[in-house]
């Protein structure tokens, strides 16, 4: 497995659709060691995501995993998620911390849906049918977005919360240690 060079925000690779993958093509070599690489890159850069524009191919497939050795079943198990489509599940918009590989070192809130239905193909051309919830539901409208030019940037209401990550690290961190402006007694 290699890993792969992720494009940064500039390269139109990430601004333009990408194509679905004819189903044929799965089971050929080149688009399987390029699944194996994707994964290896996204784990190499610590990501929990990575869609195939933003290592400069224009197909509709991206892969996501979040370890979490302190969540039951041990977080967000690998998907390779091909040709998908997504169906919001109804449900009150949810504001939550995003950054991305192309997009090195900024964070900022993006509102998403709390729950989405995935339809698409696995690695294998399999069908996927299943219901994405919380921070999962995030990662795959982030990767689904890419695969059609848009950048978490786009989604934002109010750029006022872009930040920096170190930055946006010492901010959370301060915030906590903030004492309370409870009223006194």
């Amino acid at each position: 497995m290699a890993i792969l060079p992720i494009v940064r925000l500039g390269h139109p690779a990430l601004r333009r659709p990408a194509e679905p993958l004819a189903l044929g093509r799965l089971g050929e070599r080149p688009v399987r060691r390029l699944i194996d690489d994707m994964i290896a890159t996204m784990r190499d850069a610590e990501g929990v995501g990575l869609a195939a524009p933003q290592v400069g191919m224009a197909i509709q497939l991206f892969v996501y995993e979040a370890v979490d050795e302190d969540e039951p079943g041990g977080g967000i198990p690998l998907r390779v998620v091909v040709n998908p489509m997504l169906e919001p599940i109804p449900g009150e918009m949810v504001y939550d911390w995003e950054g991305c590989l192309s997009i090195p070192d900024l964070r900022g809130l993006v509102p998403r849906h709390p729950a989405v239905r995935v339809r698409g193909l696995d690695r294998d051309g399999g069908p996927l049918d299943y219901v994405a919830e919380g921070f999962e539901a995030r990662i795959v409208q982030h990767e689904f977005d890419h695969l059609n030019g848009v950048v978490f940037l786009d989604r934002m209401r109010d750029l006022q919360s872009l930040a920096y990550y170190e930055e946006w690290e010492e901010f959370l961190r301060e915030a906590a240690t903030r004492p309370s402006k409870a009223r006194p007694e």
